[in-house]
């Protein structure tokens, strides 16, 4: 079965606000976050999605996705999937582009990845292993939707295997908190049918 899978990215947290790379640290969803996720949630249970009758859901294991996909309403819907943590940011954890732009001039991490963490590599055979996921549980579980709550960099770099592009077209995928995207399909082909929709954050 060909799925259709939507991607919310989690709510607000402090390090996506002052633009920290934030991958195995689970920092907690501010308040603006936690309001984003429940308008997120509103958003899924209007029209044309109407709750996602029959959809499969599945979260990150990191609390601000999982947070974001409670308070949304699909918690108890969810199952966690560890191949949706975030990109392992391995030294450069916790500190701003800026910044790591002051010890490596030049650095862009989807062409040169991270020192002691995930390399492009490494993300790519994951994202792709998401991917043959999301077609196989939506065989399995006999459901032409899947419904993901994770993070910015692996839900760009899904979108990109998803398309069969190379990974560093997710750094032309610009990915808001608590946004909806959605992967379809166009004339027999992986395609993107809506992306970084945030019109439910500003009711």
């Amino acid at each position: 079965m060909a799925p259709r899978v939507l991607l919310a990215r989690h709510g607000q947290t402090a390090w996506s606000l002052s633009g920290q790379h934030t991958g195995l640290t689970d920092v907690p969803l501010l308040d603006e976050g936690r309001q984003g996720a429940k308008l997120l949630g509103d958003r899924l249970r209007a029209q044309p999605y109407e709750g996602l009758p029959g959809a499969v859901v599945r979260t990150s294991p990191l609390s601000r996705a999982a947070e974001t996909c409670e308070l949304a309403g699909f918690g108890p819907r969810a199952q966690a999937w560890d191949a949706l943590r975030e990109w392992d940011y391995g030294d450069y954890e916790g500190l701003t582009p800026a910044e790591i732009q002051e010890r490596r001039p030049g650095w862009h991490i989807w062409r040169d990845g991270v020192p002691g963490g995930e390399s492009v590599g490494e993300l790519t055979a994951r994202a792709d292993s998401v991917v043959r996921l999301l077609k196989e549980t939506a065989e399995e579980e006999d459901t032409d939707t899947v419904l993901l709550f994770a993070h910015g960099h692996i839900l760009r770099a899904v979108a990109a295997r998803w398309l069969g592009l190379p990974l560093d077209f997710g750094a032309r995928l610009r990915l808001s908190p608590a946004s909806l995207s959605v992967l379809d399909w166009a004339y027999g082909r992986p395609a993107i049918a809506a992306w970084n929709e945030t019109g439910h954050l500003f009711p």
